[in-house]
């Protein structure tokens, strides 16, 4: 085996020095088959390399577009941000809302205007008169995000009116934009802004945080109205009373002559009805439009059923704007609600309801039935029309009263227990 392996190598041996003999003695071919060679490998080498840088480059430039496309398809179709709501976090704009909030109190137009930038004549009249009725607001919290620009806020400003007449607060829950002037003094504005505003004011509205705040305070309202009939009489009772108000007053403006001799008739006759004049009836009807699409429910809650939804620019006549954020309104000749956030006044007009007075003091005297009215809430009936006459009892839901007759008042005079009574129209039908 040994022996084998040396020949091997001495064969190989002889080769090689074979070879080399015979590249000497060919010097003059091999050397340029040689060279020609190495120019070939070099021109490989060099042509690998730069098709490869080529590549990496197209590579680069491909991811780079793609990102930007991705970018930019990003930005386009960015979400609102999700900030978290922040509970009293900025005394200025807690001070502010307290100031805001205590002038509505006391009816201050002057020093409402001054912070508020959206307020009409007939809100300046509509305030004066709620003041009459408003003894303070004794809980504010203030719940924030950031708004679009800085140093601007959405804020949400949850609050118990405490009203004279009645023990019971009454919660609720309002939004504003809130912003600084030149002299970075901040200031409210809720109506003003543009529809950029007005979108992202209701998307970070439909943020959960922000829905779970208004779900709380929606429950709380309603909770304390379904258990209190009392409350919820006078919370009705109020709406009318100040629509009333207002009416009689704008109605003055508009004829100061005949306001004069109303102002010295009620003072020689003071058991005058409010909110009439010579036996006309004064009312105001406001009609708003739907700034968005949204959605027609049958009660006061996310969580009602569905009627349609308003397309925007749609009209209604506003029936009640209630403190937990929805508005009653007139649907297909039925009431149905709406997020007050997606609705603006159109119009505010005052109606005069000449000689229907007397015509339903008629009717009433004769006490003749005209046929009968479901009760849809349970609602007390009562000796006259004001919630502090006394209550005969409790009419409940489904029960069926004969009916005298449908007063402009807001209330239903019907036979009950073989007397003449009222109920509120609103629990009626």
């Amino acid at each position: 085996m040994k022996q084998s392996n040396q020949n091997k190598l001495h064969m190989l041996k002889e080769k090689s020095i074979a070879v080399k003999d015979w590249i000497m003695d060919n010097t003059k071919i091999v050397m340029p088959v040689v060279l020609v060679v190495c120019v070939l490998i070099t021109i490989f080498v060099a042509i690998n390399a730069n098709q490869k840088e080529a590549l990496k480059k197209e590579a680069e430039e491909a991811a780079a577009a793609i990102a930007g496309q991705e970018e930019s398809a990003s930005v386009e179709g960015l979400s609102t941000p999700v900030y978290e709501l922040e509970e009293n976090a900025y005394p200025e704009i807690n001070n502010i809302i307290k100031t805001y909030y205590d002038a509505q109190a006391s009816g201050d137009v002057e020093t409402i205007a001054s912070l508020n930038t959206y307020l009409n004549d007939i809100e300046k009249i509509r305030i004066q008169e709620m003041s009459k009725y408003i003894e303070d607001y004794p809980v504010l919290n203030v719940y924030t995000k950031p708004g679009l620009d800085e140093n601007t806020y959405v804020a949400y400003v949850y609050s118990e009116v405490k009203f004279t007449d009645v023990d019971q607060e009454l919660p609720g829950l309002k939004t504003y934009y809130i912003g600084q002037d030149g002299d970075g003094q901040y200031f409210i504005n809720d109506g003003t802004y543009d529809d950029t505003v007005r979108n992202y004011i209701k998307e970070v509205t439909l943020q959960d945080d922000v829905v779970d705040l208004n779900n709380k305070v929606v429950v709380e309202y309603n909770d304390l109205l379904a258990e209190d009939d009392e409350l919820n009489e006078y919370v009705a009772y109020l709406k009318e009373k100040i629509n009333e108000d207002v009416g009689v007053i704008l109605a003055k403006e508009e004829t100061p002559d005949a306001a004069e001799e109303a102002e010295g008739e009620a003072a020689e006759e003071e058991t005058e009805e409010p909110g009439s004049t010579d036996d006309n009836i004064v009312t105001t009807v406001t009609m708003v439009k739907a700034t968005d699409v949204v959605n027609i429910r049958t009660s006061d809650s996310e969580t009602a059923d569905k009627i349609d939804k308003a397309q925007v620019g749609q009209e209604f006549k506003l029936l009640e704007q209630r403190g937990n954020g929805w508005s009653k309104v007139e649907y297909n000749g039925k009431d149905a609600y709406i997020k007050s956030e997606y609705l603006e006044t159109v119009s505010e007009e005052t109606v005069v309801d000449t000689g229907s007075a007397e015509a339903e003091s008629t009717d009433a005297d004769s006490g003749t039935v005209s046929g009968t009215v479901t009760v849809k809430e349970n609602v007390k009936v009562r000796t006259s029309a004001s919630t502090t006459a006394d209550s005969l009892g409790t009419a409940y839901v489904g029960e069926k009263l004969d009916l005298i007759m449908k007063q402009a008042d807001g209330w239903t005079k019907v036979k009950y227990k073989g007397q003449t009574a009222f109920v509120k129209s609103d629990y009626v039908e």
